[in-house]
């Protein structure tokens, strides 16, 4: 059988809850129609939900301190030595290393800029910070095809570089940055299926930057039909205050919000018909998924970067025909850092991950068993008691790490039955929130029980362990811990 190729979709700041039954009321037959031919993850979750951090551990396999991204990545962090260390491992490394013609288009957000980025990308912002930057030919992590750019939240004129371009050499287009990049990918994938490539497998990854803000910016033949409803309906979730300041910013927001998602859906559509045209989506592992979510109003809260559901949750829907186990769905777990040891797993180079991937790879679990052959189960998330993390069985952390030597240090616990969030501030000392996900899947209600906030205090210790992660509370946390 020949080598199976790999079309990796990320869209920014698409949240979970827009492809769940009873969800968001948005329309994505697309998406829909991807997940029904194959795998949802109901427990896919983003370790850092926000772009930078996510999209490093999703690249490494590493997390924030071994890969070097502990912060959104820009020329204030920067200074602070924030950016994808060079000699970070990367799952399109190892393809491309097996024989694999390697793409990326769209957004990167990894790179530190240097003071030329000013000049030749997006610019200085108003908060005197710029985001944007150029990636030099070797720092791009396994990518030989390269049409991509930093970060520039400018939907309607996106710029990018493209593989053997230089720093001055930026390309301008007008135009919905989704379907230009869509463009570029149904040129790629047209020539990875023609007579040059031979029969070469190949994987691209394509990281479109909406539904991220701004949230005015969408095509301009693209339905927006979803400002005719209510903002009860708009955002259904019971934390959602609606008169709150929060709560009615949201309900502006949310009717742009979804255009976009259904616009991201559309292109999506453009993708799989591409495959199936070319006759390319039997032999193609298709996944689609995002870096983090957003609040939407939720816990008075608009964006991301926060550790409740609507951030951490994130799509992960995959389709590759005859390949997968339709019941991982709903048992099995995947954070941002098991991402790229699981792909190279599920493509059969789980002999090939790097020593210093530090994730899961939880391929076992989601592949459909061969014939005659016994199932694994590594990453299946714990079953029993709700509330309690499960003894033993996997889980997902949670990281964000201080601005200045004012903000607090948290670190989190996340498993399909419950979370513990502990945060420790250098002058309020600890705090910490437990929901039960089950009985309390809006996070309403603080567990403040003792003996629970006693077990998960000790589960978190030894997840961080086990991970080599150091925290600066953990001597305080772990007197939270009974005696055996």
């Amino acid at each position: 059988m020949p080598a199976s190729n790999l079309l990796f979709v990320i869209a920014d700041q698409f949240r979970a809850m827009c492809l769940e039954p009873g969800g968001d009321p948005v329309s994505t037959p697309f998406l829909d129609g991807l997940a029904a031919d194959g795998v949802s993850l109901a427990h896919a979750v983003s370790n850092y939900p926000v772009c930078s951090p996510h999209r490093a551990m999703m690249m490494s396999g590493q997390y924030p301190v071994s890969n070097g991204v502990t912060h959104n990545v820009n020329s204030e962090t920067a200074q602070w030595g924030v950016g994808l260390r060079p000699g970070s491992p990367s799952w399109a490394a190892v393809l491309r290393d097996a024989g694999y013609a390697t793409g990326y288009i769209g957004k990167w957000h990894l790179e530190a800029p240097v003071p030329e980025d000013a000049i030749h990308g997006t610019g200085v912002l108003a908060d005197g910070r710029y985001w944007d930057a150029y990636s030099p030919r070797d720092r791009r992590h396994g990518f030989d095809f390269w049409y991509s750019y930093g970060c520039c939240d400018e939907h309607l004129s996106p710029h990018y570089w493209t593989s053997d371009a230089e720093r001055h050499q930026r390309l301008n287009v007008t135009g919905w940055s989704a379907a230009h990049e869509t463009d570029v990918a149904v040129k790629f994938l047209h020539g990875a299926a023609g007579p040059a490539h031979g029969g070469t497998p190949f994987a691209l990854a394509l990281s479109w930057n909406p539904p991220h803000q701004p949230f005015d910016q969408l095509p301009p033949d693209h339905e927006r039909g979803y400002g005719g409803l209510a903002p009860e309906s708009l955002l259904n979730r019971p934390n959602v205050n609606l008169k709150s300041d929060a709560g009615r910013e949201a309900a502006a927001i949310a009717p742009l919000y979804y255009a976009a998602v259904s616009a991201i859906d559309a292109q999506l559509g453009r993708l799989l018909k591409t495959l199936d045209s070319l006759d390319l989506a039997r032999n193609t592992l298709v996944i689609f998924t995002s870096d983090h979510g957003q609040q939407m109003g939720s816990h008075e809260l608009l964006y991301k970067n926060v550790p409740y559901e609507e951030s951490m949750r994130i799509p992960f829907v995959m389709r590759w025909p005859e390949r997968l186990d339709a019941s991982a769905a709903a048992t099995v777990g995947l954070s941002s850092v098991d991402i790229a040891p699981t792909l190279l797993g599920l493509l059969g180079f789980s002999s090939k991950v790097p020593a210093t991937m530090q994730g899961r790879d939880v391929s076992g679990a989601l592949l459909a068993a061969e014939p005659g052959s016994a199932k694994t189960h590594d990453g299946d998330l714990p079953q029993g008691q709700p509330g309690a993390s499960g003894s033993g069985a996997p889980s997902a952390l949670y990281f964000y790490y201080p601005r200045d030597v004012r903000d607090i240090d948290v670190r989190g616990l996340r498993t399909a039955t419950g979370k513990f969030i502990a945060r420790f501030h250098p002058d309020e000392g600890l705090s910490t929130s437990l929901f039960n996900l089950v009985e309390d899947p809006f996070e309403l209600h603080n567990i403040a029980d003792p003996d629970q906030l006693s077990r998960w205090s000790g589960e978190l210790l030894a997840a961080l362990k086990t991970a080599g992660q150091s925290w600066i509370g953990e001597n305080t946390l772990a007197k939270l811990v009974h005696p055996a």
